[in-house]
C-alpha cells in the first residue's frame, strides 16, 4: 500500500470515522450508522468524482478502482497471488487479466515483430 494511502486511512480512523463497534473499515456517517459502506455509496461517490472532473461521459463503473489498484500493485512488484487474495478472486487465473496492461513487463518478454528490423 502506498504510504500516502496508509496515512489517509489512519487519518480517517483517528479523525473522520464515527465511533462505532463495527469492525468494517469504512462505515456510514448517516443513518443507519454503524453499517458498512455499501457498493451503491461507492458507485455514487465515484460517479460524482467523474462528473466533478468533467468526465461524466467516460463513466464506466467502479471496476476501474479494482483494475487500477491491481495494475499498480503489479507494477510495484506484487505477486499475482497477493493481488488475487486482495481482490478476493477465487483463482489466480482470474487475476491474470491485469497482466495484459503491464506494458513494461510485456515489452520485456515480447518477441520482435516478424520481418521488422530491430
Amino acid at each position: 500500500m502506498p504510504a500516502q494511502t496508509g496515512r489517509a486511512i489512519v487519518d480517517y480512523l483517528r479523525f473522520g470515522r464515527p465511533r462505532t463497534d463495527s469492525r468494517a473499515l469504512f462505515v456510514r456517517h448517516r443513518a443507519p450508522r454503524d453499517e458498512p459502506v455499501g457498493p451503491s455509496l461507492v458507485r455514487n461517490a465515484v460517479r460524482c468524482a467523474y462528473a466533478r472532473c468533467g468526465l461524466a461521459h467516460r463513466w464506466t463503473g467502479t471496476h476501474v478502482l479494482r483494475h487500477s489498484a491491481a495494475s499498480r500493485l503489479l507494477r510495484g512488484g506484487a505477486s499475482l497471488k497477493d493481488i488475487a487474495d486482495l481482490l478476493r478472486h477465487r483463482s489466480v487465473n482470474t487475476t491474470t487479466i491485469y497482466v495484459k496492461v503491464d506494458l513494461p513487463r510485456l515489452a520485456a518478454v515480447a518477441l520482435p515483430w516478424p520481418g521488422r528490423l530491430t
